[in-house]
């Protein structure tokens, strides 16, 4: 009569625990997003679930990576672990099967956050893909030696982890046709409709405010000699230089944006023609001393720069501004056809 009650009470606990990872599955199927995916999907199996430690491990240097690294969550930041593609699969080997450990953990030190590295003392790795291609693990870890021992039944688990890898394929596809929207394909800056929007707020806050803002109008001297004499592929890895200085050499408030071809716009919050005019000098002096390597070669970029500040001209709106920077433009690689 034991072994029957027994069983009666293991069917209902699994029944239980079935119905939880159901719940979990419908809740994130319909999201599209990577921040609400991963906040609802943590939070989630954290309170339906009772596990102390919920986390995700992910392959750094990845184009998943680098969508996680954009997400504005803390949540999600502060249940992330990067590991090396290395240390990955040298404890990985299935694409399917989770690990359970409750022995020897500190061997496994590089999937587990270090604040809980001390107190959890089983974990379950259940490694996720997208695409068929493994990018990480959602993992789980508890204070119970035995909540993760090794042998017990993982086929919701597992379950559970297809359908977080065959919704992350349709997140990540939404997440990159939205970035493309957003952004310049070749370059990955804000685009000049983005720009051009992004302008307009900053105007509008200016007048409001009565505080300075300035835009930096810019393009690469002598690009079609360029692109004659390398090539277009070179051209490309050119343009993509520059435009990962710009943006390396910005502060986080500041807009680098690619407006067209060899043209880039800069809007620069809060900045008076004097701050801006230091900006280009840097800008300058960085291409001055850091070249592009070609194969053997050093080719340094020369750029040249319009600049348009509220503080020193009459713009009557945002798109007048731009102008009057695409105006100074002219006038600056004028000069330098003269000299």
């Amino acid at each position: 009569m034991d072994n029957l009650d027994n069983i009666l009470e293991l069917i209902k606990f699994n029944e239980k625990t079935a119905l939880k990872f159901n719940k979990v599955e419908t809740k994130i199927l319909s999201i599209l997003n990577f921040k609400d995916f991963f906040e609802v999907l943590l939070t989630d199996i954290i309170i339906s679930f009772q596990i102390p430690f919920v986390w995700l491990t992910v392959i750094e240097e990845t184009d998943f990576s680098e969508m996680l690294d954009n997400i504005e969550s803390k949540l999600v930041k502060n249940h992330l672990k990067l590991i090396k593609k290395d240390d990955f699969y040298q404890y990985i080997k299935d694409k399917t099967k989770p690990l359970l450990i409750n022995d020897g953990l500190k061997k496994y030190s590089k999937f587990i956050q270090k604040d809980i590295l001390k107190p959890v003392k089983s974990i379950a790795i259940a490694p996720i893909s997208i695409d068929g291609k493994l990018i990480g693990s959602l993992n789980q870890g508890d204070i119970s030696v035995s909540r993760f021992q090794p042998g017990i039944d993982t086929s919701l688990l597992e379950q559970l982890t297809l359908k977080v890898s065959l919704c992350l394929s349709n997140v990540t596809a939404h997440e990159k046709l939205k970035f493309l929207a957003y952004h310049d394909p070749l370059t990955g800056l804000l685009n000049r409709r983005i720009m051009e929007t992004a302008l307009k707020r900053e105007f509008e806050r200016t007048k409001r405010y009565n505080s300075p803002l300035s835009v930096i109008f810019s393009d690469l001297d002598n690009f079609k000699i360029i692109n004659d004499k390398y090539g277009h592929d070179i051209g490309d890895k050119i343009l993509i230089f520059i435009a990962d200085s710009l943006k390396g050499n910005s502060r986080s408030t500041e807009i680098v944006s690619r407006f067209a071809g060899d043209e880039f716009v800069i809007i620069l919050p809060e900045t008076d023609l004097k701050a801006a005019k230091y900006y280009v000098q840097r800008a300058e002096d960085f291409f001055k001393t850091t070249p592009l390597k070609i194969g053997n070669e050093k080719l340094f970029i020369s750029l040249s720069f319009g600049i348009a500040s509220t503080d020193s001209d009459e713009a009557s709106d945002a798109l007048a501004l731009l102008k009057i920077a695409d105006e100074d433009l002219y006038v600056v690689k004028k000069e330098k056809k003269n000299i």
